[in-house]
């Protein structure tokens, strides 16, 4: 099949393109490099540098004519999108209708739709929470992103085109930058690798930090992989369904890299949810798929890589 992926330079989707070559598929990526890297991009696939926003767009899948399309660029900043909802609104929603309006017009046979299965259901009442779970997000992000789900929902029943929605736990794994809006394990590695100490960000009541599912980027790639040829207009948890805190995880870290030092303590982020963990059962039935790295596995091989990227710096 021919693919196309959106934000294929960035952590998540230069895994997914990997794993896409491996599987003899032809691949474009789309990348308008503002959050992604030349540095993760695989040789072996077409690279155009797009923004998701650009009338160009259209142009381009009508010229490539994909089978699939699977749209990773996003705007993921939770903090931001608070700050500057036009943008993330910008980014986030009429980059995705810049995308179906293209999709629609060329008979693209599928989306698979990067969703957030934290920022969405915000704190849910449900727990661990399913895909039924009534949304209540706190923040532009969860907004948009469950804004994305009806207009995917609305282009498969006016057009006819085809959809599958993956909502993301909290991803991990090699590739993913310590700066920005950066997952927490790559900071907390990254920092005790340098010999620096991270800071444990907490609500005053709950010193461990918050609840997380945190699930590993080589099981998401295998949910994409699925999702090509499954899950037709449905959404689908994507997590382990297991509950970690922050402190567990920095724990695991630092006992992984030999290192005793407490953390630095700090206040929750705006717009962080206490606790988030996903129900997965569904994905188990409908994808066929269910996570297979523990986070000790995961997080050994994060280390590893920053190991090598860093190299003199540590």
């Amino acid at each position: 099949m021919k693919i196309l992926i959106t934000g294929g330079a960035g952590f998540i989707g230069s895994h997914v393109a990997d794993a896409c070559i491996r599987e003899g598929h032809e691949v474009i990526i789309v990348d308008n490099l503002r959050t992604g890297y030349e540095r993760n991009l695989n040789p072996n696939a077409r690279f155009v540098k797009m923004d998701i926003c650009a009338p160009e767009l259209r142009n381009l899948i009508a010229e490539e004519q994909p089978d699939i399309v699977d749209h990773h660029a996003a705007q993921i900043s939770v903090p931001l999108s608070i700050k500057d909802p036009l943008t993330d609104a910008e980014i986030n929603v009429k980059g995705l209708i810049n995308l179906l309006e293209a999709c629609a017009q060329n008979r693209v046979k599928k989306v698979v739709y990067i969703s957030s299965g934290g920022a969405m259901y915000g704190e849910a009442e449900e727990y661990p929470t399913t895909e039924t779970c009534n949304p209540r997000p706190l923040s532009v992000y969860g907004i948009n992103k469950m804004a994305g789900e009806d207009y995917l929902y609305f282009y498969q029943q006016q057009y006819g085109l085809d959809y599958t929605v993956l909502r993301y736990a909290n991803v991990y794994g090699p590739r993913q930058v310590s700066h920005g809006e950066a997952g927490v394990v790559s900071i907390f590695t990254e920092m005790l690798l340098q010999g620096k100490t991270p800071t444990l960000n907490a609500y005053p009541d709950e010193p461990d930090g918050m609840i997380r599912d945190y699930v590993f980027v080589k099981d998401v790639v295998q949910a994409n992989l699925l999702a090509f040829s499954t899950g037709n207009g449905e959404a689908f948890n994507i997590g382990t369904c297991i509950p970690t805190t922050t402190r567990r995880l920095y724990d695991e870290i630092s006992a992984q890299l030999g290192i005793s030092r407490e953390p630095l303590k700090g206040e929750a982020r705006e717009g962080d949810l206490r606790r988030s963990m996903l129900n997965i059962e569904k994905a188990k039935a409908g994808l066929g798929w269910q996570p297979s790295y523990s986070l000790k596995q995961g997080i050994a091989q994060v280390i590893e890589y920053y190991k090598d990227f860093l190299g003199d710096q540590i």
